[in-house]
């Protein structure tokens, strides 16, 4: 009986993290990792807004005329509104990467979508009047059931360039050979504008500004053009531009419905304290 049990369990997990993970990560199905457009890559920055990562990021990009997407914390939105108005003010793409950076494996679907997307999603749009509508999930993991209920509402983009600017580098020289070896028409390149999330250093954003300069020029030789992430997918199938035409009023219902019970949800992290929602999320 006893393995039984143990086998039926070690079966759910495989099925709600593993299965997601081949599909996902091994197959790209259910979402987007690649552009199709030869003449242009995506940059993309996750985990932010740092205050003191993040405007020197905008600096630069503004410097090089480059529009970007961010996929931002709710919670560090939260702490930095000035920082999510620059980056919408200055044209870039903000999207969602969870209101902590927790991982999808340890939560129900229905909890990553209302406490962490809904709610990161909540937050930018009272900042920027615009709701986001791409979401990058925590290492790029989702569970089984979002590959059902966020596509509905979200377009899910992973990448095809990871940077692995999270920790300091020994050699930034191969660190930068390693990313433009890696580019090719299309890419999703995966950078990090702040360091203080589980694994990573909290210095390590500064080494990928001082290298990124080298790397947009490799960039412009190869005759590429750096865009927002919505901007490379327009064309791929099953765009979310295409999709949000057209969303259900089934699902704007729904979006309204989450919307409205924030209230509840204010009153649970009252009654639950940090466990539920801490105050000082950002270690």
């Amino acid at each position: 009986m006893l393995s039984f049990i143990l086998c039926t369990c070690l079966l759910f997990l495989f099925i709600y993290t593993l299965f997601p993970f081949v599909m996902t990560r091994v197959c790209g199905i259910g979402v987007a990792n690649q552009g199709k457009d030869q003449s242009k890559v995506a940059l993309t920055f996750d985990d932010g807004p740092d205050p003191y990562y993040t405007p020197r990021l905008l600096d630069l990009l503004k410097e090089h005329r480059i529009k970007a997407t961010f996929f931002v914390l709710g919670s560090r939105a939260e702490l930095y509104p000035d920082l999510i108005k620059r980056m919408h003010t200055e044209g870039h793409q903000i999207g969602i990467h969870n209101y902590l950076h927790k991982s999808n494996w340890l939560m129900s679907p229905f909890c990553v979508r209302r406490r962490h997307i809904e709610r990161s999603a909540d937050i930018v749009e009272q900042i920027t009047g615009e709701r986001p509508t791409f979401y990058r999930p925590p290492w790029g993991l989702l569970n089984l059931g979002d590959l059902f209920l966020l596509r509905k509402s979200y377009r899910v983009v992973l990448w095809s360039v990871m940077g692995r600017d999270w920790k300091l580098q020994s050699d930034t020289t191969q660190w930068k050979r390693s990313i433009t070896q890696q580019i090719q028409p299309g890419s999703i390149i995966l950078l990090h504008d702040c360091g203080k999330t589980l694994g990573a250093d909290e210095g390590a954003p500064g080494q990928m500004l001082a290298g990124l300069p080298s790397v947009l020029e490799d960039i412009r030789i190869k005759g590429f053009r750096c865009v927002r992430a919505d901007e490379i997918l327009t064309n791929t199938k099953c765009s979310f531009s295409q999709r949000s035409a057209s969303m259900s009023p089934r699902t704007k219902l729904l979006g309204g419905i989450e919307r409205g019970a924030k209230a509840s949800w204010h009153y649970e992290e009252a009654a639950n304290g940090a466990a539920a929602y801490p105050t000082d999320p950002i270690r």
